[in-house]
């Protein structure tokens, strides 16, 4: 338990990539992904926020799980590629306790604002007359400004106990992230208790809001069930489905990481899982909840028409 070096302040991230040209293709695979991430999020805040049809709440909500996720993807994608381009795999604790914050905070608001917006959808499908009053301006607010703060002061928890304890002589860190369950496997200390907390958040911030996504959408299904119109019924099925496949890419990774017992965790395993998570999914939801929306491709077709006579 006595055996870590006080003096030491640097972790060492080992990475995702091995140094081979597997390593490269799948760095160029990333690469590109993240990239297109970043377009894809980007075009939605700007477009969100240029085209006054699309100033209602559920494009509100989609605007800010754009700005999460390219903030999510951002904590980490550049550091590791930074790592594999230049061969430098040390962060500082300091530096390792910024990235698990943003890191924590993004990925807890995430999944209460994918619940915000299942929620909306249910209200909107099976109790359309109640919209207006169910889903304000205000009560849009609440629901974004809540999953923010949430985020934020568990992701403060979290954070100040691994910045606090001390940790061994080997500080290799067998990720390409500062991960929390990860970071436990080198520590001086007992963390029995405190993983405890990590699988109590886990449940609250991640499982019962996965669960409660899947119920609004049995139930939204269950209303599509008795519409008359066969195309309505097409279109509900599709977006239903298309939604919770792209929500499941996101919690259960997620949930199926933080909730199993260290003993049952591999490092490749991790590392395969994060991948969905943190730069798959961001990559696909701008495209399955946004640019799939016809209302989306009107705006980009008005701002596309706006924007080229000003060039010419």
């Amino acid at each position: 338990m006595g055996n870590y070096n006080q003096t030491s302040t640097d972790f060492i991230l080992l990475g995702l990539f091995p140094s081979s040209r597997t390593g490269l293709f799948l760095f160029i695979l990333i690469g590109f992904i993240f990239l297109m991430a970043l377009v894809g999020n980007l075009s939605m805040i700007l477009l969100i926020f240029l085209d006054i049809r699309l100033h209602k709440p559920m494009y509100f909500l989609l605007s800010q799980l754009s700005l999460m996720d390219l903030n999510y993807i951002s904590t980490t994608v550049p550091k590791m590629a930074y790592d594999f381009l230049f061969a430098n795999k040390s962060i500082s604790i300091i530096g390792c306790g910024i990235q698990s914050f943003f890191f924590l905070t993004m990925a807890c608001a995430e999944g209460l604002l994918l619940a915000s917006m299942a929620y909306d959808r249910y209200v909107a499908i099976c109790f359309p007359l109640h919209y207006p009053i169910r889903i304000s301006r205000k009560v849009c607010i609440l629901m974004i400004t809540g999953s923010w703060i949430m985020g934020s002061i568990n992701s403060c928890a979290h954070t100040t106990y691994i910045l606090s304890i001390p940790y061994c002589q080997s500080r290799s860190i067998n990720h390409f992230f500062c991960d929390v369950t990860v970071m436990l496997t080198i520590a001086c200390i007992d963390i029995t208790v405190y993983e405890y907390t990590v699988f109590l958040s886990t449940t609250l911030f991640l499982l019962l809001p996965f669960i409660g996504i899947a119920f609004s959408y049995g139930r939204v299904l269950l209303a599509v069930y008795c519409m008359n119109s066969a195309e309505g019924k097409k279109k509900a099925y599709s977006t239903c489905s298309t939604h919770l496949t792209v929500v499941s890419f996101y919690y259960a990774p997620f949930v199926y990481t933080y909730l199993r017992p260290r003993f049952l965790r591999t490092p490749t395993e991790d590392k395969v899982l994060a991948v969905f998570y943190i730069i798959l999914t961001p990559m696909l939801n701008p495209i399955i909840y946004s640019l799939r929306n016809k209302e989306v491709i009107g705006a980009l077709r008005r701002v596309t028409q706006r924007i080229s006579p000003m060039k010419m």
